[in-house]
């Protein structure tokens, strides 16, 4: 079932309450996955369970994970939402625009915390950044607000589609997992020939070529390709000091 292929990840969630509540959200429009990451309370706690409601299954099911390129690893692609929009390198969608994602794959639905949103190195792990129209005057929406209006949003669109929705059978593209080990590869390559400096700005070009590879959509047989060729640059000693 398509529903079954979205997940919601929220990062560094602050409060019980919004989780509770993110949960229940989810559950009001028959979406099963959520995914935590580092959250600052105990997982789970009393009130957490209590401001969830009827949706205390999810809160029991919920997948919790120290990291998030842990917590994306067998997605397809992520959605992070944002207030702001940033400067950088990656493609960025309105909420009319999820029309266009293909739901048969694997999708999260990525969110900051309550305090300071996603970082920029945050957002390099996803395929897409995405605000959600609001007053410009006063952006700032609850966490489990900017939920349920993804949530409502994306069933909306599943439901209308529902009759259209079938197993692709085009190019199988490479699970995020293959994509973050091809990634990691590079960056070792290049960590051996000290290829990232100055040292101060490591943490940046680290960020940039995480979200470069991010983007691409490539496919599982480009993604084992790309990573045969940084495998033997580096061996042939081609990539040089």
């Amino acid at each position: 079932m398509v529903f079954n292929n979205i997940s919601f990840i929220l990062h560094q969630p602050q409060l019980s309450e919004n989780i509770g509540a993110c949960a229940r959200a989810i559950k009001n429009f028959k979406f099963k996955k959520l995914v935590i990451v580092k959250p600052k309370p105990i997982f789970p706690n009393d009130k957490i369970l209590a401001t969830s409601v009827g949706a205390k299954n999810l809160i029991v099911n919920a997948k919790v994970h120290e990291t998030l390129e842990s917590a994306v690893k067998k997605v397809d692609y992520v959605i992070a939402t944002s207030a702001r929009f940033r400067n950088k390198n990656i493609k960025h969608i309105r909420l009319e625009d999820l029309k266009k994602i293909d739901f048969n794959k694997k999708i999260a639905f990525l969110f900051g915390s309550e305090a300071s949103g996603l970082s920029n190195n945050e957002i390099s792990y996803a395929n897409y950044t995405m605000q959600i129209p609001t007053n410009p005057d006063f952006k700032s929406l609850n966490l489990s607000h900017s939920v349920i209006i993804i949530a409502h949003t994306v069933a909306h669109i599943i439901n209308l589609k529902g009759a259209k929705y079938s197993k692709s059978k085009k190019v199988s593209l490479a699970s995020k997992k293959d994509v973050q080990a091809m990634t990691n590869l590079c960056m070792n390559k290049l960590e051996e020939k000290n290829f990232f400096k100055p040292k101060e700005k490591r943490p940046i070009m680290l960020e940039n070529l995480r979200s470069i590879f991010s983007k691409m959509e490539l496919s599982e047989k480009e993604t084992r390709i790309l990573s045969s060729v940084f495998a033997s640059l580096a061996k042939k000693g081609w990539l040089t000091k």
